[in-house]
């Protein structure tokens, strides 16, 4: 296994290349934006026009994509790896994707003779520059310790939650936690802004409690207290994953109350926070100068 493809060169998928870069392996890289690629080729990683010429080469092809539909596009669309992988091939899917679509996908490569994996992450561009991600992972016991030697060439933590498409369930799961967390956080520091205890004192205070969570100690103090809103994940990308969680759970037949009016926060915020904004951005939706006496 010297050969890896990365389609999908974005902050996330370039950053993942370069870790793989510097662990040694042999990359090719593909994007549909040819920007994407000129900018990884300019960093010494070979690049492809097309997920053919990736295909060829690579024994292992490492999905970094926005959407579930883009992903069974590049799987199952004209020119995608059912058509143009080989046999043997090992896909692993680091997006955030539908769980049953995951599934759906993994059953059609393994007809063909291939395998894949759901290997979710998190820690943002500097995780994936720094090989620093978290990886949540679904698939076989088989297919996750083949993978292992890529895996940790981008990742200092993996948990191996299941088989296929487990991981990317755990992955909404992480995602509707944290952006339920961004807004009860944002709304304790207000009330507590209003009751005369500084955001900061009360966040050092939380941090030393049950009240703890990594918007509490990393968000907040990161991206949020500074002003920097520069996480690289986007409010788009998190009312996708908020909009996920919905459809999971409505697949379940539950009624989650409390998720349900997390939703419709991030589905409200769309009026007044543009979708390339910061995702930490929404700590702000509602906010009301003090009340005067």
């Amino acid at each position: 296994m010297n050969t890896v493809g990365v389609i999908g060169l974005g902050n996330m998928g370039r950053g993942m290349a370069l870790s793989l870069k510097r662990g040694n392996f042999e990359v090719i890289g593909t994007d549909a934006l040819e920007a994407a690629r000129r900018s990884l080729a300019a960093q010494g990683v070979d690049v492809a026009e097309s997920i053919a010429e990736v295909a060829a080469r690579a024994d292992v092809i490492v999905l970094s994509l926005p959407t579930a539909a883009i992903v069974s596009t590049v799987v199952a669309g004209a020119g995608g790896l059912l058509e143009t992988g080989r046999q043997g091939t090992l896909v692993i899917d680091t997006s955030t994707s539908h769980p049953e679509t995951t599934r759906s996908l993994a059953k059609r490569l393994t007809q063909v003779g291939m395998s894949l994996i759901d290997a979710p992450v998190s820690g943002g561009p500097k995780g994936a520059l720094t090989g620093q991600l978290t990886m949540v992972i679904g698939g076989t016991d088989a297919d996750v310790a083949r993978a292992e030697p890529v895996l940790a060439a981008m990742s200092a933590k993996r948990v191996h939650v299941g088989g296929v498409g487990a991981g990317h369930v755990a992955k909404i799961a992480n995602n509707l936690l944290c952006a339920a967390h961004l807004i009860t956080a944002a709304e304790v520091t207000r009330m507590a802004e209003e009751a005369g205890v500084s955001t900061e004192r009360l966040l050092e205070g939380i941090n030393a409690g049950s009240g703890r969570s990594g918007v509490t100690q990393v968000n907040f103090p990161t991206w949020i207290l500074n002003g920097a809103f520069n996480s690289g994940f986007t409010m788009k990308l998190m009312r996708k994953d908020v909009r996920l969680a919905q459809e999971m759970i409505g697949q379940t037949g539950l009624t989650l109350p409390l998720s349900a009016e997390v939703a419709r926060l991030w589905a409200l915020s769309a009026e007044t926070i543009g979708d390339d904004e910061d995702f930490n951005r929404i700590v702000g939706l509602g906010a009301a100068p003090r009340n005067q006496a």
